[in-house]
């Protein structure tokens, strides 16, 4: 696994992470400071009320009324602790947005054809149910440490003034305190080990569980089929009993420090009583009743910042496996790139507000499709020698080349297994090619992944993905669009019938993955998906597949008999299809075999050279 320690320290991504907001650091550091220290004024008042109860009194103020100050100042602490809450949960929330923001954008930036690997090594790849446990529970856990950094340096600061306090009052009972620091220290160094090991434990035992809960949720008809109920849930009660194991060790190391620590604490808390006891019989001291009060009551804030230090330095520990688990999904980039400043689509409370005031949803900024000059629309897609084999196989594509004209409609057939869907993903940049190159308009195309976005291309694949929302949502993506430029593209996807069937129409929810669609409806919602944005380039993996011979042929009849209303909008199709309908309709036809191109040309070439066309 990668360490993020290695390249770049714990300390400094957390220091990036505050940097990243920093007047809400020191607001909430403000307020933290505010909340611990206010607590060490009251020593002085109790001084003051136990000095005016025996007559040493350095202020002529009755009991009472030290009390009442008491009691107004404890007042005061509430509401501050209120306003702090506030300020703390937006920096703890603000700080775990950044990490699943940049952690979800490096992810969304590989190709989703490929597995995520964690470990180079042994290629260990993670499913998107063990990806989870990194965005909840390490994100998580470094928020917490984050929040702990504010929280210490308030307890640190009136730490810091308590202790001169204490060395005001007494300076051998104060060298008491650094005792139990000392041990913390020594306890930390030789426990490290022990906490990143049970940390890292617990944290794969959570991500199996997690990926086997992903796993069973989209695979249940599957396993209904199969009869293999009982099996499955003998094998999820099995990692959950491995993961109670390894977490009850995690948790009892945690509670077995903390409970050292607050003893060590207690246990120096006890020795200053005795010498306090002593000096206080000893007629030389000039120790008064008030004076011990202070003392005890300032004690607390320096023992208790040990008690936090301790804590903290064992949260570090930890925090650093969540950066080292989280750098591994990376995918070689370094942790840097886990606290990058970007921004976060946050909504105010002003906003927020307002939006409820009228009665409407607060939505993120809307999506603005980037558009192409006209210069730059296609002309001419070249693409020369095209190469990708899988991991440790000769699967793939070999040596491919062949060009697309403006407006016209390639069709790429041939057998189960020989390499259409690769090709389509490869040259999108959906895998990444091995050599070859692509060219737009003659320009070389460095970064496909990148370039092939709307508004130059467009993809669908065979099965198209929608998401548990409204048919609009689903068509818009977040995309700025009018209905009648919906409606247009429904229309040109040949779906305005099954609108019109629908009582919600364009507000009718989809259900999760699209399951209240028939197969053809499903795919032709994804066409309208990519109509909409007038993409230079449609991709298609098999778009008739679902759809009948009379629906399919109105579909592509238009697509291309589309200019006059459309604002003179061109595309150029490039399909993965068998159908002989649209072989016929096509410009130039692809055949592959094993990875290669078989043969190539219109219908009537490809049959003069003997080629099989029934796939």
């Amino acid at each position: 696994m990668l360490s993020a320690t290695k390249k770049t320290p714990g300390w400094k991504l957390l220091w990036n992470l505050i940097c990243y907001q920093p007047k809400l650091y020191i607001i909430d550091s403000c307020f933290w400071i505010l909340i611990t220290g206010l607590p060490a004024i009251p020593g002085l008042i109790i001084r003051e009320f136990f000095d005016s109860l025996t007559g040493k009194a350095q202020f002529g103020l009755t009991s009472l009324t030290w009390i009442v100050l008491l009691l107004a100042l404890n007042l005061g602490h509430i509401g501050i602790i209120f306003a702090g809450r506030l300020t703390k949960t937006q920096h703890r929330f603000t700080m775990s947005s950044l990490l699943r923001r940049n952690l979800l954008e490096r992810l969304l930036n590989n190709p989703n054809a490929q597995p995520v690997i964690v470990n180079s090594e042994e290629e260990k790849a993670v499913s998107q149910g063990e990806i989870l446990s990194y965005f909840r529970d390490d994100a998580q856990q470094i928020e917490d440490n984050v929040a702990w950094v504010s929280e210490l340096l308030g307890e640190g600061i009136f730490a810091v003034l308590c202790l001169v306090i204490l060395l005001s009052v007494n300076v051998q009972m104060t060298l008491f305190v650094f005792l139990p620091l000392v041990g913390m220290i020594a306890i930390i160094q030789q426990a490290e080990t022990h906490i990143k090991r049970y940390r890292k434990a617990s944290r794969q035992a959570t991500e199996k569980v997690t990926g086997i809960l992903g796993e069973i949720f989209s695979s249940v008809q599957a396993i209904k089929v199969a009869g293999a109920e009982q099996d499955v849930l003998n094998y999820f009660r099995t990692l959950n009993d491995k993961r109670r194991q390894v977490m009850v060790k995690d948790s009892l190391l945690n509670a077995m420090l903390d409970s050292v620590f607050q003893n060590m604490v207690n246990l120096g808390t006890g020795l200053i009583l005795l010498l306090a006891s002593v000096l206080i019989q000893n007629q030389t001291t000039k120790l008064t009743v008030g004076d011990f009060a202070l003392f005890i009551y300032n004690l607390s804030f320096v023992t208790g910042f040990f008690n936090s230090l301790g804590r903290f330095m064992a949260l570090y520990k930890q925090t650093e496996v969540s950066f080292e688990r989280m750098t591994a999904l990376l995918s070689g980039a370094t942790a840097d790139t886990l606290v990058a400043n970007n921004p976060l689509y946050l909504n105010n409370l002003r906003d927020e507000l307002r939006f409820v005031r009228s009665g409407r949803k607060q939505l993120l900024p809307p999506l603005e499709q980037p558009q192409i000059k006209e210069k730059d629309c296609l002309k001419l897609l070249t693409i020369s020698n095209l190469t990708y084999h899988y991991l440790g196989t000769n699967q793939g594509i070999t040596d491919i080349s062949f060009q697309l004209q403006r407006g016209s409609l390639t069709v790429i057939t041939g057998r189960i297994g020989s390499g259409k869907t690769t090709l389509l993903r490869v040259l999108l940049g959906l895998l990444p090619k091995q050599s070859g190159t692509i060219y737009w308009n003659g320009l070389l195309v460095e970064d496909p992944a990148n370039f092939f976005v709307p508004s130059r291309s467009a993809y669908t694949s065979q099965i198209p993905q929608l998401f548990s929302y409204t048919l609009r949502e689903n068509i818009l993506l977040g995309l700025e669009k009018d209905d009648s430029e919906i409606e247009k593209a429904l229309n040109m996807a040949v779906f305005e019938q099954d609108l019109a069937a629908m009582n919600a129409k364009m507000e009718t929810l989809v259900g999760a993955k699209g399951v209240r669609l028939s197969g053809g409806q499903l795919q032709r919602l994804a066409a309208a998906r990519m109509f909409v944005r007038q993409p230079e380039l449609l991709v298609f993996d098999d778009l008739s597949s679902a759809l009948d011979v009379e629906t399919e042929l109105a579909l592509w009849s238009r697509i291309f008999n589309n200019g006059s209303e459309a604002q003179k909008w061109t595309p150029t199709c490039l399909v993965v299809s068998h159908r002989r309908s649209v072989l016929r309709r096509a410009n130039q036809i692809i055949v592959m075999n094993a990875g290669k191109i078989a043969a190539q040309g219109k219908l009537d070439e490809i049959i003069s050279q003997g080629q099989d066309l029934n796939f």
